[in-house]
């Protein structure tokens, strides 16, 4: 099942030499190599990151001593990131695994998943946000509806001038529009960078930081492996370059400005079955006033 395919636009073109012209500009915009050593570089405790010698795969490891973390060496502007995460296993509370991006400036933007560690036994929780011009409160957690620890899977944004999707196995979990002239806060000037973390996250992780890090169950080790970087590079600080639809910014096409009909199916399901917590539910937390998105459409 392919929820965001690619491949329709070519579908559209007449013989093989035309189609093939064009998956070839498309694939201009891939800027992954898919080795670690050469797309990223380490931002926190080397000693606690291990990485094959092909590049191919990478592990970052917590213990009492500190978490780990890297980030890409280039940064982007709309795009999409896949990447494959195999969770920590067994009794995993009080820790987080982030992989989000980021802009790094006092007023943010930024683009999360968190996975936060349970008891052994219970469902892991995925925790998205969305940071625009600095401001965030926008959480909402799922529960997975599969073992994360027991395989690869892979956990996709969606990042584009219409709206930003998170995805796992391509199914959409999350929507966030660009309802930027409504007046909500929408990134989309800033350029992210990708990043991946491992740290102590025992204040409020789990259940609210009631449950803490059973450190004799560590060192708690959480994988990365295959990955694709599908996005617009920034360069020389112009937006322009990168807010275009054209085949190479395949992203911003009008088709992907919105969920299929079968997305809609699928986030419908999320929603209904595995949604744990929405902050546009929250009124108590925002005094009966909630963020002007949550009165918007959201595809």
């Amino acid at each position: 099942m392919t929820l965001l395919n690619r491949s329709k636009p070519f579908l559209l073109l007449i013989g093989f030499f035309s189609a093939n012209l064009l998956l070839w500009v498309c694939e201009a915009s891939v800027v992954s190599s898919g080795d670690f050593n050469k797309d990223f570089f380490v931002t926190s405790s080397p000693t606690h990151i291990n990485t094959t010698n092909d590049g191919r795969a990478r592990t970052l490891k917590l213990d009492q001593e500190s978490g780990a973390s890297f980030s890409s060496m280039q940064t982007f502007l709309f795009g999409q990131i896949d990447m494959k995460i195999k969770l920590i296993p067994g009794s995993s509370q009080g820790t987080v695994v982030a992989y989000y991006m980021s802009s790094d400036q006092q007023n943010r933007d930024e683009i999360d998943f968190e996975f936060l560690g349970n008891v052994n036994g219970q469902p892991y929780i995925v925790q998205t946000n969305v940071y625009a011009n600095g401001i965030d409160n926008r959480e909402e957690r799922i529960h997975l509806w599969f073992d994360p620890t027991k395989n690869f899977h892979t956990y996709s944004i969606l990042w584009n001038i219409h709206q930003i999707v998170f995805m796992v196995d391509q199914v959409p979990i999350r929507l966030y529009r660009n309802h930027a002239e409504k007046g909500v806060a929408y990134p989309k000037l800033q350029p992210l960078s990708v990043k991946a973390s491992l740290w102590n996250g025992e204040s409020w992780a789990t259940r609210g930081g009631r449950d803490k890090i059973d450190w004799s169950k560590g060192p708690f080790v959480a994988s990365f492996g295959d990955y694709k970087m599908d996005a617009c590079v920034w360069n020389k600080g112009n937006p322009s370059l990168c807010n275009g639809e054209n085949n190479e910014n395949w992203w911003n096409k009008n088709e992907f400005s919105s969920l299929t009909r079968v997305q809609k199916r699928w986030f419908k399901w999320v929603r209904k079955y595995h949604l744990i917590y929405d902050y546009c539910e929250d009124y108590g937390r925002f005094n009966n006033k909630l963020p002007m998105e949550c009165s918007l459409p959201k595809y």
